[in-house]
């Protein structure tokens, strides 16, 4: 047995927090601090530490099973993935291609990702694929397009926060979803930078804040609209940067002016005073940030929503410049090259546009396939779901858990059930695999080696510690396994890096530009940001891939880039030259020329768009798609705790995270409470349009007293996505999961 520490990444949020795994005589695996990694520094939450103990054989699945009356019962691997093959084959038969759908996960790898990509198009050729990352950041994704030409959840690495003057933290709680980061957010303090949290909530996070905001959930378009409203009209616009780095300005700066301090305070209740006193501190500092996380984008107008805070920073001068920018902080653990590499329903690997016919040319020519075999964008994530079992008759589904995680989960639920033939891949038997035909026991992270890409665009190697228990194997065995069933023989191997070899091909002159990141480079320097092409050009005005971008037209979610995207130029720096980095060049390549060091921060020359400048794109404030009345006259936002993440498939079955999160609760104001006559922990109802759900509650003046919270880590009675609101952004096709109508019952015992 292996007794010596691996250096490897916790396998939850998009930190990708290092650590080092050991295992122990007992069989168990310890886990120590890898301080070299300088996201984390060694520090680790609750979750990260008690990672190990899903990988125990009484919590994980440990053979295959399938449906025999009903019951799920053990069976061989044989006769599980004969089940699976003949499955899809029949629907494909019967129905055609598109009548099989797949959906995947923000926490597969690159490789895995990729693949399921690859599999889905190639094999299957279905069209319909997406994945549960589009419940991230999508609309992030699909206004930093629009903006900048390029999508990457921060520009910049995590180090430059504590060394900005200002942050402006907008809808994230970074003290309980991603606790060691929240060490950024102190330094930034300590060296004299200010805080401004904007949040309904009063969290541990706002706690921290110099100012917090508690905007009315569904108002930060309004917001920050008002906010570019104060800018201007205190002549606090930077009118060289605007007149020399972007464009648009005439139409953002006339949308904004409609929306005057006045005006939105009603909106928000947010007070004018405490406006004025953001664009102050905001606009003071030589330089700022603006942060944003799922609650200004977890909204039916999200891409609108984080567009208005882009257009704040360009208006400011904030963006493109040191220390200064936009940034997304992405939740899952690779949500960020999740959705870069083809498991989403309009992209194929390198952030390529599936209806990019130079896209497509390049992909098939690396899979040696005729381009027109591929097919064409397919459902965003929650489209694919309500389409199950009637344009989609079977399903096959690796690392989500959509009964518990989609909105109106209970229709999704129904439409699962509804399925002709549904397969699921997993570690645990979670709701949705509770449901399946064919459950299928994969490995974990630390029984497998593969690449994950951080919130920061840094990729990651996260290294097999352990061998995996018999009788379970990888995903990437999987589809092995079926494509050959299928009847393609060669393009699915098995081993991680012989993929990720053919990912840096495939993803060559993309936006999101691997081809120059191996493996090696991954150990020896700690991770590579991307975009990094396979060689700095020796032509300064060498572009691997033609210029530019189209800012997301002709995308289905917006969140599709060009071909032409990918040239070093493009991504960030001036005539083809690498952006600055303030980093030394790569010591290590495997490839001809200068090494790319990679791209730690992105648009300090240009912007990834043709002209180089970054679009203002004007909007304006609409309401909610569901507003409160007098039948359903509160509002109820949802979100995470500390000790549980996503829907809690993993983390449910760890005893000492349970012990601090046992359930679900419903938070509310004490006025609000008083009103219902519910006292702390009485059972309360809480009913939307779409369902009902009953927690206990639990009395807070750290909430405003028009809006209620729940976490969504549970199934069952207190399931919180039972509530929540499908409507889509019309851009990103984001769920409105932040915010919706309900009203509030008393339970009787």
């Amino acid at each position: 047995m292996q007794t010596t520490a691996t250096p490897t990444h916790c396998p939850y949020c998009a930190l990708q927090c290092g650590m080092n795994l050991t295992p122990a005589p007992d069989g168990t695996v310890e886990v120590s601090e890898r301080t070299d990694f300088p996201v984390n520094r060694g520090a680790l939450c609750g979750k990260g530490r008690t990672a190990p103990a899903v990988l125990a054989s009484n919590v994980r699945l440990t053979s295959p099973l399938v449906r025999e009356g009903g019951t799920l019962v053990p069976a061989s691997w044989d006769e599980a993935l004969d089940r699976i093959a003949e499955g899809l084959r029949r629907t494909r038969a019967e129905y055609g291609p598109d009548a099989v759908g797949v959906f995947g996960g923000g926490g597969l790898t690159n490789e895995k990702a990729y693949t399921l990509g690859k599999f889905a198009r190639v094999v299957l050729g279905t069209s319909q694929i997406d994945y549960n990352g589009r419940f991230c950041m999508s609309s992030a994704a699909a206004a930093g397009i629009k903006a900048f030409g390029l999508d990457r959840g921060l520009p910049f690495p995590l180090e430059d926060i504590p060394k900005t003057g200002c942050v402006i933290l907008v809808g994230s709680n970074l003290a309980e979803t991603m606790p060691p980061s929240l060490r950024f957010l102190t330094e930034l303090k300590e060296n004299g930078g200010t805080l401004i949290v904007i949040d309904p909530r009063r969290t541990k996070t706002a706690e921290q804040a110099d100012l917090h905001l508690a905007p009315r959930p569904g108002t930060d378009l309004a917001l920050a609209l008002g906010l570019l409203h104060l800018v201007i009209a205190e002549g606090r616009v930077d009118e060289q940067y605007v007149r020399e780095r972007t464009v648009g300005w005439e139409d953002a700066r006339a949308a904004a002016m409609a929306h005057w301090p006045e005006y939105v305070e009603r909106i928000t209740g947010v007070s004018v005073p405490e406006l004025r006193e953001t664009v102050r501190l905001f606009c003071e500092p030589e330089s700022a940030m603006v942060l944003t996380a799922r609650g200004p984008e977890q909204q039916s107008k999200g891409t609108d929503t984080v567009g208005a805070w882009i257009n704040l920073c360009l208006a400011t001068g904030r963006a493109g410049r040191p220390l200064s920018g936009y940034g997304c902080l992405t939740g899952q653990g690779n949500g960020q090259g999740g959705r870069e590499h083809g498991q989403k329903a309009d992209q194929l690997p390198g952030y390529r546009k599936l209806d990019d016919p130079a896209a497509r040319r390049h992909v098939a020519d690396v899979w040696g396939v005729d381009p027109d075999s591929l097919p064409g964008p397919g459902r965003s994530a929650y489209e694919l779901l309500d389409a199950l079992g009637t344009d989609i008759k079977s399903l096959l589904l690796m690392a989500s858990n959509p009964v518990v995680s989609a909105p109106r989960a209970a229709h999704v639920e129904e439409r699962i059930k509804s399925l002709d033939f549904l397969a699921v891949c997993d570690v645990v038997l979670s709701e949705t695999a509770a449901l399946a035909d064919v459950v299928l026991p994969v490995t974990q992270w630390a029984e497998e080696t593969g690449t994950t890409t951080s919130l920061e665009g840094r990729v990651l190697l996260r290294r097999q510690a352990i061998t995996p228990p018999a009788g379970i194997r990888s995903d990437l065995e999987v589809m092995h396994e079926l494509a050959a069933r299928l009847g393609v023989e060669k393009g699915f191997p098995t081993d991680p890096e012989e993929i990720f070899e053919e990912l840096r091909r495939a993803s060559a002159g993309g936006p999101a530009d691997y081809s120059g990141i191996t493996y090696r480079r991954l150990v020896e320097e700690n991770g590579v940001f991307w975009p990094c092409p396979a060689a700095e050009p020796e032509d300064p005005a060498g572009s691997q891939d033609g210029a530019g971008s189209q800012d997301g037209a002709g995308s289905q979610d917006g969140a599709g880039s060009q071909d032409g995207a990918g040239g070093p130029g493009a991504q960030g720096s001036a005539a083809g030259r690498p952006a600055s980095t303030g980093d030394t060049p790569a010591s290590t390549g495997d490839t001809a020329g200068r090494v790319h060091p990679g791209t730690p921060r992105l648009f300090l020359d240009r912007f990834a768009t043709p002209d180089g400048r970054a679009r203002f794109v004007p909007v304006s404030h609409r309401a909610i798609a569901e507003e409160p009345d007098d039948e359903y006259p509160v509002l109820l936002t949802t979100g995470r705790v500390v000790a549980q993440y996503q829907s809690g498939a993993q983390t449910r079955r760890v005893a000492e995270l349970n012990a601090a999160a046992p359930g679900p609760f419903v938070e509310l104001h004490p006025r609000l409470a008083a009103r219902l006559g519910a006292a702390e922990g009485d059972p309360v109802a809480v009913v939307s349009r779409r369902g009902r759900a009953v927690a206990p509650a639990r009395i807070t003046d750290a909430i405003r007293p028009d809006t209620v919270f729940m976490p969504f880590h549970w199934p069952g009675e207190g399931r919180a996505n039972s509530l929540t609101n499908p409507a889509l952004d019309p851009t990103s096709r984001m769920p409105e999961f932040k915010a919706c109508a309900v009203r509030l019952e008393t339970v009787r015992p």
